[in-house]
């Protein structure tokens, strides 16, 4: 039976019509890779902690959420993420529409709608119906691809090919979400067209984030690699192209010749020895005279006393 959150009920494109001043981002100011989602509740250590050991793994995007703590505590530890992160290169996402004193949002399916106008603002989405409400967000998480401890009962799961049917819908990139814990199941996000996956339990909950968290880089890394087209072979040099070094040098020293005075070159004249030799043809004439005999003294062939 098809999902129903799977039916096409808008024909949503693959792009989505830029509008005011905000312009499209480039991919690397996009979510990608393994992207964190904060829980303190079920992490094995101080959150800071296992963020820092989440980004020595090589994670480099993180949401807060912990939306239950009041905003000054909430922003304080925003501040504490963002400097842990800042370090690496990597961005602090906070969940809710409230910055926390940042540029960077993700937002709830229900809303607010429109979005605010920010630096960078995502949308969780979870059927057609939610993407079609997506307007100048930048990216979207669809979710949940997989059953989640974090969310029991939440679903129906889109597996691997209920999320390649929405990433297909979405006019804007697309992370993975829910349920995603090990290496095979990042590559399979990444086989949909998911741009990154976003995990919570997976480091949240290990012994040794920083391990599990290199772990899912590492499959990442290998999924993408595997994704990439070969290197193109060099063609082969055509006969054209293999002599020209040749032509060219050929070229270069006729022009060389071409430049040099005429005195120094073809009308050049070397002074031939007058002693000592014996000609071997008379000097009078052509040479072709000289062999033929021409301009020799010829005997008279004239009878003496016949008319002539």
């Amino acid at each position: 039976m098809t999902d129903p959150r799977l039916a096409p009920q808008v024909d949503l494109g693959r792009k989505r019509p830029l509008s005011g001043p905000l312009r499209s981002k480039t991919s690397a100011e996009l979510p990608a890779g393994v992207v964190l989602l904060t829980d303190r509740r079920v992490a094995r250590r101080p959150l800071g902690e296992v963020v820092a050991a989440a980004v020595a793994g090589g994670v480099r995007w993180v949401v807060l959420r912990e939306k239950d703590l009041p905003r000054a505590e909430r922003a304080a530890l925003a501040v504490g993420l963002r400097a842990i992160l800042s370090e690496a290169g990597g961005t602090l996402i906070v969940a809710g529409p409230d910055p926390l004193d940042g540029d960077a949002v993700h937002l709830p399916a229900a809303g607010p709608y429109p979005p605010p106008r920010l630096g960078l603002v995502g949308r969780s989405c979870h059927d057609t119906v939610e993407l079609a409400r997506i307007s100048t967000e930048d990216y979207v998480t669809l979710s949940p691809v997989y059953p989640t401890r974090t969310k029991p009962g939440y679903g129906p799961p889109l597996l691997p090919d209920g999320l390649a049917a929405l990433v297909e819908r979405s006019p804007v990139p697309a992370l993975a979400l829910g349920g995603i814990e090990t290496p095979e199941q990042v590559s399979a996000g990444l086989r949909a067209g998911a741009t990154g996956v976003a995990v919570l339990g997976a480091i949240m909950r290990a012994d040794d984030p920083q391990q599990a968290a290199t772990t899912l880089t590492n499959a990442f890394n290998e999924a993408t690699r595997r994704a990439l087209p070969p290197p193109a072979a060099a063609p082969a040099k055509t006969a054209r192209q293999a002599f020209t070094p040749l032509t060219d040098a050929f070229d270069e020293a006729t022009r060389q010749e071409a430049v040099t005075p005429m005195s120094s070159t073809r009308h050049r004249t070397t002074a031939v020895p007058t002693t000592g030799l014996r000609p071997t043809v008379p000097t009078e004439g052509s040479s072709l005279t000289a062999r033929s005999g021409h301009g020799r003294p010829q005997p008279s062939t004239a009878t003496t006393g016949e008319a002539q």
